[in-house]
């Protein structure tokens, strides 16, 4: 299990591209993988929503929390329902966390896609890092196989 560590997003983050990447998404433009993860507030029932990249590794798909253990994560954990949209499609997904072990192919992966937009989450760890160094940092960023 990943450690609780959690980086809240900026303002700007939160208030400008977040919204415009889930509008994009709504309307079925989906950028570089991404995907509408909605998931059922633990507490509230309500659904709530949050822009994810969608990484496709080895035959799998897996979403990984470049920020730790955010709410939605929280939520899965919970047991949440989960959905994946783009556009009008919406698909129930079950989401499995992967173990601490088993993440740095993963993470390895995922930042080779995305380090220039996630990059500053994994203190400074990049692509061509070590297995130790990533394995170090794996705690911090929970990451679920898709089913």
């Amino acid at each position: 299990m990943a450690a609780e560590r959690y980086l809240k997003p900026d303002p700007l983050t939160r208030r400008l591209f977040n919204p415009l990447l889930n509008l994009l998404m709504r309307f079925g433009i989906s950028i570089y993988g991404s995907r509408i993860l909605a998931v059922r507030g633990r507490k509230s029932g309500e659904w709530r929503t949050t822009p994810v990249n969608l990484l496709e590794y080895q035959g799998g798909q897996y979403l990984v929390a470049p920020r730790g253990v955010t709410q939605w994560v929280r939520n899965v954990r919970a047991g949440s329902e989960v959905e994946l949209r783009l556009g009008s499609r919406k698909q129930q997904i079950h989401l499995h966390e992967i173990d601490d072990a088993n993440k740095v192919d993963l993470l390895r992966a995922y930042l080779r896609k995305w380090r220039w937009e996630v990059g500053q989450f994994f203190q400074g760890v990049g692509p061509d890092a070590s297995d130790d160094e990533i394995q170090a940092i794996a705690p911090l960023h929970p990451i679920f196989r898709i089913s």
